[in-house]
């Protein structure tokens, strides 16, 4: 099934279904915000350790991409915010740097049909009417650089793609905005 798009009011309505408090929803708030602004996979995102983050410069290092090909990529402030707090939690709860980031209080790395389980619970919660998934906000967020103009050679190096050729079918697929444009300038009147 295709990855749906989901619009900035759904991405936030997701994030407040998440407990602010509670450790869990802590952590759940941090993956869905590396999984839509980081843009990676969810393997990529649960394979994490804290020596893969650099908030200084506003890295994150895939170690084991697709291919098993490596990557840095770039996150803005406002995941730096969100992780910084799991991050903190983690700490108080005894995890550490051999720990995943993404892990249970236990220190037990997540699994990714977890992961998928609970943004469709958590989708649903929040009434996203759209299928709510982990390459459905890599998805989101590659739409989201596209419409904002960013260069399609930045965003195939964001993904992990290995051409831009890649990322350009990719993108034709998530966010056909041009096409959609082009179309609903046309004019017709029919008697």
């Amino acid at each position: 099934m295709p990855a749906e798009v989901l619009t900035r009011a759904e991405v936030d309505a997701l994030m407040r279904v998440c407990s602010k408090r509670a450790p869990t929803g802590i952590r759940n708030r941090a993956l869905i915000a590396l999984l839509y602004r980081g843009q990676l996979r969810i393997g990529e995102a649960l394979a994490l350790k804290p020596k893969d983050l650099d908030r200084k410069a506003g890295t994150v290092r895939v170690l084991h991409g697709k291919g098993d090909r490596s990557r840095t990529i770039g996150l803005d402030d406002g995941p730096w915010a969100i992780l910084e707090l799991w991050l903190q939690c983690r700490q108080k709860h005894g995890l550490y740097g051999r720990h995943p980031i993404f892990c249970t209080l236990k220190g037990q790395p997540l699994q990714s049909r977890y992961c998928r389980a609970l943004l469709a619970r958590l989708g649903t919660k929040a009434g996203i009417e759209k299928r709510v998934h982990p390459h459905g906000l890599r998805h989101t967020g590659a739409a989201e650089l596209r419409a904002e103009g960013v260069d399609i050679g930045i965003i195939s190096r964001q993904l992990g793609h290995s051409s831009i050729a890649t990322t350009s079918r990719y993108l034709d697929h998530v966010a056909p905005k041009q096409v959609v444009d082009a179309m609903r300038k046309r004019a017709w009147s029919a008697e």
